[in-house]
């Protein structure tokens, strides 16, 4: 039986602007800090904690592969880690842009929330559009 993906929540990610640490052997580094956000889906509901931060790698092949590490805290004050790594490809001229996808990793307290330390999920990573700051939109869904 092949896996399905359900819908588990969608967060608005806020960003500063990017620290750059420059070219390495495997590409350009920078170091983006997550500034704060929301996130809301079935049952969960909250705020990003600022600090976080993404540490992205600017491919030579025009990929970027992130691999950002931020806390949520639930509007029931529950605090939730999140690991979600993942790639955005930049798309040829005059193509559209399509979601970059990612591998997220949950560390939840036992408890109310603890099906996200349980689960398998993938994510979609675009950019916001229309905020007051600079962010990102990422949807989760739970395989199964």
């Amino acid at each position: 039986m092949a896996p399905k993906l359900v819908f588990a929540f969608e967060e608005t990610v806020e960003l500063a602007d990017g620290i750059p640490v420059g070219p390495t052997a495997l590409g350009i580094r920078n170091i983006v800090p997550i500034t704060g956000g929301t996130f809301e889906g079935p049952g969960i509901k909250g705020t990003i904690i600022p600090g976080g931060w993404d540490w992205q790698l600017i491919r030579p092949d025009k990929c970027i592969s992130i691999k950002a590490d931020y806390m949520l805290k639930t509007d029931d004050g529950v605090v939730i880690n999140v690991v979600n790594a993942g790639t955005i490809c930049l798309p040829a001229e005059g193509a559209p842009q399509t979601p970059g996808y990612t591998s997220p990793v949950f560390e939840a307290p036992v408890g109310k929330y603890d099906w996200l330390s349980k689960g398998a999920f993938v994510g979609t990573l675009e950019p916001a559009m229309g905020g007051p700051k600079p962010a990102v939109r990422i949807r989760f869904y739970r395989v199964q």
